[in-house]
């Protein structure tokens, strides 16, 4: 063999290299093309010295779908193993991977691999966002169709993710468009349309003139233009469908208490949801006695004292005025501006079987968002006031008895009952009676989900004309979107132009009927994903209760803080509804959740034009950055990365000029996690984690140049002082593997966690050669280091774990030293670690010079002024400290140190 291919021009570094591979164990012996010799160990069984950029690379490049494959995929489920369920916020396919999506993924990356390697069963499932209106423009300015351009995005993304050493358990992935998804859309709208949670009314909406469809509140913004087009915004009244959230109001507010701090998110909930003291009761509206058939809901604030309501107030911009009610005459012809209007129109309370008149309020707003309120002069002066105006009857319907106890009065079966005993009995019969009840607050309204657009899943509604509004039976679902010959922002839903599937015939009668054309918001979509991840090949429900109750709560759930209100809400919603259907057994979604913050990129911007200028426009050769092409000086900001302000960064670029698991480290080390990332990789962070990663790379170096040496280590060949340099590896090690598992499990401070574990590496390269070659300690803490870096920096922590694993004559049992760094368990804090001592050694310290030790009992051994009383009645203390003025005293309690400033 050796003449053959030193006759070949083989150089004889090479060939002893290939020859030393046939006596490497056979898993490692490999088919090397010549010419392209590999240089990382895992193919040549030969340690690098050096870890540079191409090393970081063949490392990365070996290892990176063989990390994939161990972790993408989940056996049955085994009930008897602890779970641990982390999410994050699954992205809208736009097609490009941007920084903000590689941060909140290394993060749920990192945590499902630690909590892997802790013994936990883990999901870290990843789908798609994939309905709503950027699709569909998009389709319309390329001349494509939605689900292809779709598709595409969906592909380019997927294949980003698994280049950059992203791993999801991607045999659970899901896509909001396909019919195997929003089938399920459709049959959980259909359980809240029979519950009565899913209704249709006329709303005063926001109006997109570009796009054509209906905004939330929050698709609009400051200057009253929409998110998406950018155009002005009107008003108008359409009839539009509705999930009744408000329901469960009380119950998400009163479960907010049991809830985890959320960084502040609780508090956004809690004020997002405001105050639950009062509820709407159903009324049935009249015109001169008259039943119309048209219903109205009323907020009462006061709701046990219902029995003594005067009358019904409506805002002058109320639906009834303006839309297509066929009380809008009769309400249009006694309205006069600036004043209360008594109206023909009448009310009865479903409830009380009263009936009460409908006024016009003087006033242009109510309290919160509400447009119809329930007069109570009983509880209100004002309401009182308008009464007497308009000579309307009232009864009282509280008093204050001896004792000074508020009873009910004048109010059927609820007389006598105390306040708050009439309000839990009115509030829950209401309930009972499907007439209203359900505590809400003023400011928080039901949740408008119809969208006249395409991309979207159709709701599963038919409308009658002897029947009404029939919902699609459960065999008929999905409602499938039709295949549209061409989009057009323009005109009616585009739903409206495919006559064949618009017409269909009535579930209930047989007879001809037509399909509701809306599509829901894609937030619907999004409100339930996380329950679908637990059983996502369901075809007969969507879900089974044992898994979604296996699986359920989400033990982390990491996403950006522009989605911890409005889309929190509704997930929340969505699982108090499935917990009230008993669908799933927790009513709470999410146990522990995870905000962080957005990663800015600097701009360059014209202040004359406002325009935001590319790289190549901006000269930064002076002191300040100036325009190329004017020498304007430049407005500089960090803004949120985005393509419109030329700021952003490749997520491919960072990984192609720094490798993978730098750029992994970086974002992890850089902030914590709920804060901001000011993007400039000039700074200490990226240079910083590199040098790191050359520093484990050389003293793994080191390890192996040790142990593979003669000499078999022997523990006991240790002198005194080199033992207690042992011991403090020892202690270093553990106090590591007790603050990185912290940080890991509980606060989530990454960039806390990676410190520590570059103090744990500073202390390891101090190490003395006999100390490294013959220490269990030594070879204690570089196995943990390796396997605590392994969830951040998962490719060089399997090249370094294969490093050590080979290496001859270790001395630590308790590693599976034969499975990969990724397959071994969680390092534990050794339990001598915790054990108190019954005095500490403290180093006695005077202007930074060292004076020896003192004793302390460890009790005291945290308290600045016993230590500082102690040392100075010691014989130490007398000697370096008496008489002399004290300025100042340090006690570090984790270094066991004190140290006195004195004036010389």
């Amino acid at each position: 063999m050796g003449p053959s291919l030193l006759s070949r021009g083989v150089c004889s570094s090479c060939l002893r290299v290939r020859l030393h591979m046939l006596t490497l164990p056979k898993k490692w012996k490999l088919t090397t093309h010549l010419g392209a010799l590999r240089n990382i160990y895992s193919e040549t069984g030969k340690w690098e010295k050096e870890y540079g950029l191409e090393t970081r690379k063949k490392v990365e490049n070996w290892w990176r779908l063989k990390i994939k494959d161990r972790f993408t995929t989940i056996s049955e489920v085994d009930t008897s193993k602890p779970k641990f369920y982390v999410l994050s916020m699954f992205p809208y396919p736009s097609g490009k991977l941007h920084m903000g999506h590689v941060r909140v993924y290394t993060i749920s990356d990192t945590v499902a691999r630690f909590q892997k390697m802790r013994g936990m069963q883990v999901i870290n499932p990843m789908g798609w966002d994939s309905f709503g209106l950027p699709a569909e423009n998009a389709a319309i300015e390329h001349g494509s169709k939605p689900h292809i351009w779709t598709d595409s995005n969906i592909k380019h993304m997927r294949e980003q993710l698994e280049r950059i050493g992203l791993c999801f358990n991607w045999d659970r992935e899901i896509t909001t468009c396909s019919e195997d998804y929003y089938k399920w859309t459709q049959y959980l709208f259909v359980k809240m349309y029979e519950a009565g949670l899913a209704y249709q009314k006329e709303a005063m909406v926001n109006w997109d003139p570009v796009d054509h469809t209906v905004l939330a509140n929050e698709q609009v913004d400051e200057n009253g233009c929409s998110w998406r087009s950018g155009a002005k915004v009107e008003q108008k009244y359409l009839k539009q469908w509705f999930l009744k959230t408000t329901v469960f109001a009380k119950a998400m507010s009163d479960a907010l208490a049991d809830l985890p701090e959320w960084y502040g998110v609780k508090s956004m909930q809690a004020n997002w949801i405001g105050d639950c003291k009062g509820c709407f009761f159903d009324y049935m509206l009249k015109v001169d006695d008259v039943e119309t058939g048209e219903k109205i809901s009323a907020y009462a604030f006061n709701p046990e004292a219902i029995y003594g309501a005067s009358h019904i107030a409506i805002l002058p911009n109320h639906r009834l005025l303006h839309g297509n009610s066929s009380l809008k005459e009769q309400l249009q012809e006694a309205f006069t501006a600036g004043t209360d209007c008594l109206t023909r129109v009448s009310a009865v309370n479903l409830f009380t079987k009263q009936e009460i008149p409908v006024v016009i309020s003087a006033k242009s707003e109510f309290e919160g968002y509400l447009d119809t309120r329930i007069g109570i002069p009983s509880t209100s002066l004002e309401d009182a006031a308008i009464a007497d105006k308009l000579g309307l009857s009232y009864i009282r319907v509280t008093e204050r008895t001896n004792d000074d106890t508020e009873k009910i009065i004048n109010s059927g079966k609820f007389t006598g009952l105390t306040r708050q005993e009439a309000f839990i009995a009115i509030t829950q019969e209401a309930q009972n009676d499907g007439v209203g009840g359900h505590l809400t607050s003023d400011k928080l309204r039901d949740w408008l989900i119809s969208r006249q657009r395409y991309w979207g899943t159709p709701i599963p509604i038919i409308h009658c004309p002897s029947c009404g509004t029939v919902p699609v039976p459960y065999d008929d679902l999905p409602v499938v979107l039709p295949n549209v010959a061409s989009l057009t922002r323009k005109g009616t839903s585009p739903l409206a132009s495919v006559s064949e599937w618009l017409n269909c015939k009535c579930p209930r009668c047989a007879g001809a009927a037509v399909r509701e054309t809306d599509t829901m918001d894609t937030f619907v979509d999004s409100a339930w994903y996380y329950l679908r991840y637990t059983d996502p090949h369901n075809t007969e429900r969507p879900f089974s209760k044992p898994l979604a109750d296996f699986w359920m709560p989400v033990d982390l759930y990491i996403g950006g803080k522009e989605h911890a209100v409005m889309h929190l809400y509704y997930a929340r919603f969505f699982n108090h509804f499935c917990s009230s259907q008993d669908m799933v057994k927790h009513r709470e979604p999410f146990q522990k959740l995870l905000v962080q913050g957005l990663i800015k990129g600097q701009t360059f911007k014209l202040a004359s034009t406002g325009r935001y200028l590319k790289k190549h426009e901006v000269d930064i050769s002076g002191s300040e950055p100036r325009h190329t092409e004017t020498g304007e000086k430049l407005q500089i900001t960090w803004e949120k990365m985005s393509k419109s302000k030329h700021n952003g960064v490749d997520p491919e670029e960072m990984v192609e000029l720094y490798g993978i698991d730098t750029t992994r480290l970086y974002l992890l080390f850089a902030a914590p996690p709920e804060q901001d990332i000011l993007w400039d990789v000039k700074t200490d962070a990226i240079p910083g984690v590199r040098r790191w990663q050359s520093r484990l790379w050389s003293l793994t170096a080191k390890f192996i140049e040790a142990r593979n040496s003669l000499t078999v280590p022997n523990p006991t060949l240790l002198t005194k002082k080199e033992a207690k340099e042992a011991w403090k590896i020892w202690e270093n090690r553990n106090l590591a593997v007790s603050e990185v598992t912290s940080h890991f499990s509980e606060d989530y401070l990454f960039n806390a966690a990676i410190s520590q574990l570059m103090s744990l590496s500073n202390t390891l390269s101090q190490s003395s050669s006999r100390v490294i070659q013959h220490s269990s300690e030594y070879e204690d803490a570089l196995a943990s280091l390796c396997i605590m870096i392994a969830p951040m920096a998962p490719h060089l922590a399997s090249e370094l774990w294969n490093g050590i694993a080979h290496v001859q004559h270790k001395l630590c049992t308790q590693y599976n030293w034969d499975a990969d760094v990724l397959l071994q368990k969680w390092p534990s804090v050794d339990p001598e670690y915790f054990r108190q001592p019954d005095t500490v050694e403290v180093s006695v310290l005077v202007n930074n010079k060292s004076c020896g030790r003192v004793g302390v009992p460890f009790g005291d051994s945290r308290d600045l002024e016993k230590v500082q009383d102690l040392v100075l009645q010691s014989s130490l203390g007398a000697t370096h400290l008496h008489g002399r003025n004290i300025k100042k005293v340090f006690l570090s309690p984790r270094t066991a140190l004190i140290n006195f400033l004195v004036e010389e």
